[in-house]
């Protein structure tokens, strides 16, 4: 059981680098009005794996791993943690840019996409990717119990 959600917690880790390397990759400066609404699906996809990691990761350190104690005495658990909510919080900007410019194209708007709008939400996406490259540093540092403490 444990090797389950252990193989469902990665595979959810794997889908959030590939979804927010795929946003990356497709919000630059050649964004074309028929590609938002892709991005928002990818974007909805980011969420679900967001959420399949959070719950994963929740029941690995409640019933399985190391345990509680082990992850609640290492600072990086709170690094990780930390690192994780960061992410969610500078997610909410594209998010909200991805839904506005969706609805701005259903409702006709021909001239919804402005350059500065997207190099802003591609910085904020870089930030998520570089963030994010940190998250399995944190992990398998704490996995061995390192700690930044003596």
């Amino acid at each position: 059981m444990e090797a389950s959600f252990a193989y469902l917690h990665f595979g959810s880790i794997l889908a959030l680098a590939g979804l927010l390397a795929a946003e990356f990759f497709l919000c630059n400066e050649h964004l074309q009005p028929g590609h938002v609404q892709l991005l928002v699906r990818l974007d909805a996809g980011y969420l679900v794996a967001a959420l399949a990691a959070l719950v994963t990761g929740i029941i690995r350190f409640g019933w399985f791993a190391k345990g509680t104690a082990f992850y609640l005495g290492n600072p990086l658990f709170y690094v990780k943690i930390a690192l994780f909510i960061a992410i969610g919080l500078v997610s909410i900007v594209p998010t909200m840019q991805f839904l506005r410019w969706n609805r701005a194209l259903r409702e006709g708007q021909v001239r919804v996409l402005s350059g500065k709008d997207i190099g802003r939400v591609r910085r904020l996406i870089a930030l998520e990717l570089i963030l994010f490259a940190l998250l399995p540093l944190a992990a398998v540092l704490m996995a061995r119990g390192i700690s930044p403490y003596p």
